[in-house]
C-alpha cells in the first residue's frame, strides 16, 4: 500500500451561500441577547468553583466587535477559498474565512462524512455579534455564546508539524477579552485521528477572563456517550439542573430525538476520567473526541423534536436534508462560565478527533456496557498515552514560525502588538495587515489625537480596552474623539460619564447623530423612553440630512438606524413619528425580511391588524431573527388570536400555561 504524505493545500468549495453582509455601523452598547443567563437564586447549591466562575466577568456587550445583522436570506452558489489538511485516511476541509472552522471531516477508507456537513452557507443570529453559521467543528473563544469571529476571517499559514510533516496554523487576536489564540490542525501520516492544538496566551499585566468551547455538529441520529452519570441541564426557562444520564424526566437523553425541546446537557465527568465524547449511529459508527485533561467540561446540545426545534434546523440548512446535534468540549463544566487567566500566563491542549466503531448491540444497549465498550475501543485506536505523547510534541513546535500564508485575517492583533510590543512567537502579526479600521487607531497612538474625519461619514469601529480608553481621556476633546471616548466610557460601566462625553461632542459636532443615538440607547437604558424617542427622532433626522449617497455605506446606517429609531419611537407610543421615519428607509430595505416584521410591529401599533395579517400572509424571513427570539409568534397570536404557524413558530420552550 502507498502511504500519501499528509499535505496542507488551498481549494476552492462552492456552496449556496448568503453573505454575511456589511457590519453594523453603530456600536452595540448593550448585549444582543440574555438567553444563557441565571439569577443569583439559581445559583445556590451549586459546586463552589461553578458558583464563582457562573459570575465571573459576563460580558456587558459585543464590543469592540461590531454587529452583523445585514445578511439575508437568498443564497446563490459561491466560491469560498478553503485549506485542506489529508492524508491516507483523513481529509478535513477548512473555512478561514469563517473563523477557520472545520466544514468536513471525512473517513477516506470508509467514504464516511465524520461531521454535520452543512449543505449550505447561512448566517443567522446565534453568534455574540450576530452573524453565525451551523455545521462541522467551530472554535467559540471570548465568552459564554458563539464567537464573534463566526463570519470573520482569521490568518492561517503552513507550519512544520511535529513529526516533520506539514501542519495548518490557524490565530487571531480575540477582540471581547483581547487575547492571541492559536489552533493548529496536524494530521500525522499513518493516522486516523486529527490532532487540534490550542493555545490561548494572556500577554497583559493582569488576569483575564477566558471562555473556550470547540463546537461539533453530527447528525442527530446517533447516540452519544461519555463517562458519566449525571449532567448539568439547562433549558430555555433558564434553570441549571443536576440530571441522571442517561435517563432522566422519562426518556434515554442520550439519543438527541428523544427531546422534545432543544436543551445543553453539560456531563459531569468525575476528576481523574479520560476526557472523551462520542455521537455512534444505529451501526455503531461515528465520530469520537478525546482530549488532555485541562478542557473538563463536554456537553450535548439538542434542538429537539417540536416545532420550534425543526423550524430552527429548518432555517440553518434546507429542508430534507436532515437534522443535527452537537457534542462539545470546553474549559469548564458549563458554557455559563468564565475561566480565570493569570497575568503573563496560557492555557494549551491538544483535542483529537476521529472515527470510532463499536458493535450495535453494544453501543445501543444499557449504559455502563455501552460507555466501557466505546472507551475500551478508544484505548484501542488512541491510548490516553499517545494523546499526551502527541501534546508534548505539539506544544514544542507550538512557537515555530509559520511558513507559507495561506489566508488573512484582521489587522486588530497587529495594532495591539505594536502598541505593547508583545512578543507572541508562532502568532505573528504583521504591519502589512493593517488597514483602515485601524489607521485612526494608529494615528491616535502616533500622535496623541484622533483624527478628525477627512470627508462626511458614518465613525468607525471604537476600541474600548483601558489602555486605548486612558489615551482618548488624554486625546484632544473634539467630537470625535468624545464620541469615542463616551463608547469606552459605557462600555467599562462609567454610564454617567459616557453621558457627559457625548454632551459634550454634541456642542460642536458637525455630525450629531452618532452621538444622539449613543444617548439614546443611554435614555432607553434609564428606562426614560420618552426622551430617547426624542433623541431617536433628532438622530434620523440628523441622519438624512448628511448622508450623501444610496451607497452601501450610508444605506447600511440609515437601515441600522431608522430600525432603532422605529422601535424606540413605538416604545414611546408615537406611531405617527415611527411611521415618517418607515418612510424615508429606502425602498430596497423596507422590502428585507427583518423589515418586513418591523412593518408588522408598527402596522400593530396603528391598530391595523389586518395590515398585520396581509404581511404574515404575503410571507417573510426575518434573517436575524435571534436564539430564543419568540417576536413573530407572540406578534402573530396578538394581531390574530389565532395558533401560530409553522412558518413562523420558533419557540425554544414549552408554553406557558
Amino acid at each position: 500500500m502507498v502511504i500519501v504524505k499528509t499535505t496542507v493545500r488551498r481549494d476552492v468549495l462552492t456552496l449556496p451561500a448568503a453573505a454575511p453582509g456589511p457590519e453594523n455601523p453603530l456600536p452595540p452598547l448593550l448585549p444582543l441577547r440574555n438567553v444563557h443567563t441565571l439569577d443569583e437564586r439559581a445559583k445556590e447549591g451549586l459546586p463552589r468553583d461553578m458558583a464563582r466562575q457562573l459570575g465571573y466577568a459576563p460580558l456587558s456587550s459585543p464590543l469592540p466587535t461590531r454587529v452583523r445583522d445585514a445578511y439575508g436570506r437568498e443564497r446563490t452558489a459561491t466560491d469560498l477559498d478553503v485549506i485542506v489538511v489529508e492524508n491516507d485516511r483523513l481529509r478535513a476541509t477548512v473555512l478561514p474565512g469563517y473563523g477557520g472552522r472545520v466544514h468536513s471531516l471525512l473517513h477516506k477508507p470508509t467514504g464516511r462524512e465524520l461531521l454535520y456537513r452543512n449543505p449550505v452557507l447561512q448566517p443567522a443570529a446565534f453568534a455574540l455579534n450576530g452573524a453565525w453559521t451551523s455545521g462541522g467543528i467551530e472554535w467559540n473563544i471570548g465568552a459564554t455564546g458563539h464567537t464573534t469571529l463566526s463570519c470573520a476571517p482569521v490568518h492561517a499559514a503552513r507550519v512544520r508539524a511535529p513529526d516533520g510533516g506539514e501542519m495548518l496554523r490557524l490565530w487571531e487576536w480575540e477582540r471581547l477579552r483581547d487575547l492571541p489564540f492559536q489552533v493548529d490542525l496536524w494530521l500525522p501520516e499513518d493516522s486516523e485521528f486529527l490532532h487540534v492544538g490550542v493555545r490561548i496566551r494572556n500577554p497583559h499585566e493582569k488576569p483575564v477572563p477566558v471562555y473556550w468551547w470547540s463546537n461539533i455538529a453530527v447528525p442527530e441520529e446517533r447516540r452519544v456517550l461519555t463517562p458519566a452519570d449525571e449532567a448539568w441541564h439547562f433549558a430555555y426557562p433558564g434553570a441549571l439542573r443536576k440530571v441522571a444520564v442517561p435517563e432522566s424526566d422519562g426518556a434515554d437523553r442520550t439519543y438527541p430525538r428523544n427531546s422534545e425541546y432543544p436543551a445543553d446537557y453539560f456531563y459531569d465527568l468525575p476528576d481523574g476520567t479520560r476526557r472523551w465524547l462520542a455521537a455512534l449511529d444505529d451501526a455503531g459508527h461515528g465520530i469520537v473526541q478525546t482530549s488532555t485533561d485541562l478542557p473538563r467540561g463536554r456537553k450535548l446540545f439538542v434542538w429537539g423534536t417540536g416545532t420550534g426545534g425543526r423550524r430552527w434546523q429548518e432555517w440553518l440548512t434546507e429542508p430534507g436534508t436532515g437534522g443535527y446535534a452537537e457534542i462539545q468540549s470546553g474549559l469548564a463544566r458549563t458554557q455559563l462560565e468564565h475561566v480565570r487567566l493569570d497575568a503573563e500566563t496560557e492555557f494549551s491542549w491538544l483535542e483529537s478527533y476521529g472515527p470510532l466503531s463499536a458493535p450495535a448491540g453494544r453501543v445501543h444497549g444499557e449504559w455502563a456496557g455501552a460507555r466501557d465498550e466505546v472507551a475500551a475501543r478508544l484505548a484501542d485506536a488512541l491510548p490516553r498515552e499517545a494523546v499526551d505523547a502527541a501534546y508534548e510534541a505539539w506544544l514544542a513546535s507550538a512557537d515555530t514560525e509559520p511558513g507559507e500564508t495561506l489566508a488573512t485575517g484582521s489587522g486588530w492583533g497587529a495594532l495591539e502588538v505594536l502598541r505593547a510590543g508583545y512578543k507572541v512567537p508562532g502568532t505573528p502579526f504583521p504591519e502589512s495587515t493593517l488597514g483602515p479600521d485601524q489607521a485612526p487607531w494608529l494615528e491616535l497612538l502616533n500622535t496623541g489625537a484622533v483624527p478628525e474625519p477627512r470627508k462626511v461619514a458614518p465613525p468607525g469601529p471604537t476600541l474600548v480596552a483601558p489602555h486605548w480608553r486612558d489615551m482618548l481621556e488624554t486625546a484632544p476633546a473634539r467630537p470625535l474623539a468624545e464620541y469615542h471616548l463616551g463608547v469606552a466610557q459605557w462600555h467599562a460601566g462609567d454610564r454617567a460619564q459616557a453621558v457627559r462625553s457625548w454632551e459634550r461632542g454634541l456642542e460642536l459636532a458637525p455630525s450629531r447623530w452618532p452621538l444622539l443615538r449613543c444617548l439614546a440607547v443611554a435614555d432607553q437604558a434609564e428606562g426614560n423612553t420618552e426622551r430617547a424617542a426624542d433623541r431617536y427622532a433628532e438622530a434620523f433626522d440628523d441622519l438624512c440630512q448628511e448622508r450623501r449617497d444610496d451607497g452601501p455605506v450610508w444605506t447600511a446606517a440609515t437601515a441600522a438606524l431608522g430600525r432603532e429609531a422605529v422601535t424606540g419611537l413605538l416604545a414611546a407610543h408615537r406611531t405617527e413619528a415611527a411611521r415618517a421615519v418607515w418612510d424615508r428607509l429606502h425602498e430596497a430595505t423596507r422590502a428585507e425580511g427583518r423589515f418586513r416584521l418591523l412593518e408588522a410591529q408598527l402596522l400593530y401599533a396603528e391598530g391595523d391588524l389586518d395590515g398585520v395579517r396581509a404581511v404574515f400572509d404575503a410571507g417573510f424571513e426575518a434573517a436575524d431573527l435571534r436564539e430564543g427570539a419568540e417576536t413573530l409568534g407572540e406578534l402573530w397570536t396578538a394581531a390574530t388570536g389565532e395558533a401560530v404557524p409553522e412558518r413562523y413558530d420558533f419557540r425554544m420552550r414549552p408554553t406557558e400555561r
